[in-house]
């Protein structure tokens, strides 16, 4: 038996390098960005040249590629994508759109696709060359987050159409560790395997590792005792609030990384969640970042200011989102990270979607905001949702959130919860925000991404 070296400049505590590819994570930042100007150049002439959605689109929009000479010019000149063009363009040009290359099934490795409001899934075909180079981005990405050849890592995302968990397999089978993609399924089922296989990884939304910390309290099991030493997150926001991050490392006794993303950027993974606990970096020579104003995506903000997220593929070539707005909130930095990585950070992650944003009497409120704040107060369980109404001419919203039986013992335990609940809402939010104490097992249980919102009023 071999003993595992100690941690030094280039190994970790376990022995493995602390880099996948090192040349490229280090990689100074002005010698990147001539690589991703570079790209973006080859990109915007080939999607030009060889996809009808990209000429009608910039040709409506007065603009040519030859008119980028800068990552500047990238920002102020070519016109942004939406999902809903997307979708409409699928409609039109079925089955996968006028923006794909991948028609032919024999250069097609995989289909996926994220489910819309009309119940009519957008595809995603990814080439077989595409699929390929997805693989060891993930497995960057992973390893970034401390997966290593050593770990079992349990997964409780779905398998089917959404991206995510597919994801999670192709960075984990590239990595060489043990992989048990459970799934989704009982909550039992999944504390009962971790008993049982003792994973050193778990990976799930947010939203459910949180589910699975209240199942386990249930059945008097301590997660804080069990195997996981990582909690490797996706699928929504939250993992990075500070609130949620604290009370999931806290209750399950590892150390969570969110590398979430978003559907129309994979297969590649985006973002990577910082081992030294600064954020989230993107993978900006896969990816590329931009945080733009929020009414005009062709104006570029400073770093440390909030904004909207655009994201561009500069390799992908069967399916290429230039320029894509997801519609998420964030805010980018560029400054060192203890880590040695040089990749950019959204040093909260993704803070939630501009198009979930309430207003409410005049003021912003973001869910995100009052998960944030019910998360900073003890006395509150996993589960909670925002109901907004109309009453008159004035909006009235109410957050109803389960009470927490290990902190909330008596009636008075619970009102001071509810006072702190509302107090720090309102130091968050500017306005007063009534909460709503419930029992346990009142709301449904979130086996997947949350949904938060009720927004009962009337549409103009």
């Amino acid at each position: 038996m071999t003993s595992t070296p100690p941690a030094s400049e280039n190994h970790d505590e376990r022995g493995y390098p602390r880099f996948w590819d090192e040349a490229r994570e280090t990689m100074a930042p002005e010698q990147r960005d001539e690589l991703v100007l570079g790209r973006i150049q080859q990109q915007l002439r080939r999607v030009y040249d060889e996809l009808p959605f990209y000429r009608r689109h910039y040709d409506a929009h007065s603009f040519h590629p030859d008119d980028v000479k800068t990552l500047e010019d990238f920002t102020t000149k070519v016109p942004v994508i939406t999902k809903k063009m997307l979708v409409a363009d699928q409609q039109e040009h079925p089955p996968f759109g006028s923006y794909t290359l991948a028609t032919d099934m024999a250069d097609i490795a995989r289909i996926h696709g994220s489910s819309g409001t009309s119940g009519v899934p957008t595809l995603y075909a990814v080439s077989n060359d595409d699929w390929a180079r997805a693989a060891d981005v993930h497995a960057m990405a992973q390893w970034c987050a401390g997966v290593r050849p050593d770990d079992l890592v349990q997964v409780g995302f779905p398998f089917g159409l959404f991206f995510g968990g597919w994801g999670v397999v192709q960075g984990v089978e590239r990595i060489g560790a043990a992989l048990f993609p459970l799934g989704v399924t009982e909550s039992e089922k999944h504390l009962q395997c971790i008993g049982q296989l003792r994973p050193t990884v778990f990976s799930a939304t947010p939203s459910y590792c949180m589910h699975l910390m209240s199942v386990a309290a249930e059945r008097g099991i301590d997660l804080r005792e069990s195997s996981v030493k990582l909690l490797l997150v996706g699928g929504e926001p939250g993992g990075s609030l500070p609130g949620t991050r604290e009370i999931l490392e806290e209750g399950w006794g590892a150390t969570l990384v969110d590398a979430g993303s978003t559907s129309e950027m994979y297969p590649f993974q985006a973002n990577v969640g910082c081992p030294a606990g600064t954020g989230t970096h993107i993978i900006s020579d896969e990816v590329y970042p931009e945080i733009v104003d929020k009414d005009d995506l062709n104006v570029p903000v400073p770093d440390g200011r909030r904004g909207a997220l655009v994201y561009t593929h500069l390799w992908r070539t069967s399916q290429p989102m230039i320029r894509f707005a997801p519609g998420d909130e964030s805010y980018l930095t560029h400054e060192p990270c203890p880590c040695g990585r040089t990749y950019p950070r959204l040093p909260e992650g993704v803070l939630g979607r501009l198009d979930d944003m309430l207003v409410v009497r005049g003021a912003n409120i973001f869910p995100s905001a009052i998960e944030t704040g019910l998360r900073s107060v003890p006395g509150f369980g996993p589960e909670f949702t925002i109901h907004v109404s109309k009453r008159g001419a004035l909006d009235e919203i109410v957050v109803r959130a389960e009470w927490d039986p290990a902190v909330v013992t008596d009636d008075a335990a619970r009102e001071r919860a509810q006072a702190a609940g509302e107090a720090r809402l309102k130091s968050l939010t500017g306005i007063r925000i009534p909460v709503e104490m419930l029992d346990p097992g009142t709301l449904p249980s979130t086996v997947f991404k949350a949904r938060r919102v009720v927004d009962e009023r009337p549409r103009a």
